[in-house]
């Protein structure tokens, strides 16, 4: 997927839309925002359309930034485009499984309740499932390690299961301090 239509972006930079735009955008991924409301403004220098119809390039996939009860006419706006797109995506708290449907049914991939935004930070490592959803709050700082190196995790030897030369250096100077 390389061109992402965001259905509901804010301009306001302090909302969830703005910011997973923002830092989609920042990773090299062509962002189409899509407002009624902000049409014919830019976002982040990027012209704003009112409709999935009025952006004159293809789609890959359609991001619903929008209340669950809209989906299923933002899947049936974006089934009526040429090419289609290949994926519906529902961000974090969307989930319509009406809209799943009938997108599915017309060969869509379908992705809810996710945002893309943290799924290509866990898997491209940026973040990792350790800092997210953890319903851990904790104003601990982390340990430092020799050199001022602040481990980020709570101490557990390793992230993914296995050990690396890293975790294992990590575990070492943890237990000579």
């Amino acid at each position: 997927m390389k061109s992402i239509a965001l259905v509901g972006i804010s301009p306001r930079d302090n909302r969830p839309s703005y910011f997973a735009f923002k830092y989609l955008l920042e990773r090299g991924y062509r962002m189409i925002p899509v407002n009624p409301g902000q049409a014919g403004h830019d976002i982040l220098g990027r012209p704003v359309y009112a409709r999935l119809a009025d952006i004159p390039e293809p789609v890959d996939m359609v991001d619903i930034f929008r209340a669950p009860q809209y989906a299923l006419a933002v899947v049936q706006e974006a089934l009526a485009l040429t090419p289609r797109p290949q994926v519906i995506w529902m961000q974090l708290g969307v989930r319509s499984d009406e809209a799943a449907a009938l997108a599915e049914q017309h060969g869509l991939k379908v992705v809810m309740n996710r945002c893309p935004k943290i799924e290509y930070g866990r898997l491209s490592s940026e973040i990792a499932w350790m800092g997210v959803n953890t319903r851990t709050l904790s104003s601990k700082r982390a340990k430092l390690l020799p050199g001022g190196i602040q481990r980020m995790s709570l101490d557990r030897t390793t992230m993914a299961g296995g050990a690396t030369d890293a975790s294992t250096r990590a575990q070492r100077n943890d237990e000579k301090t």
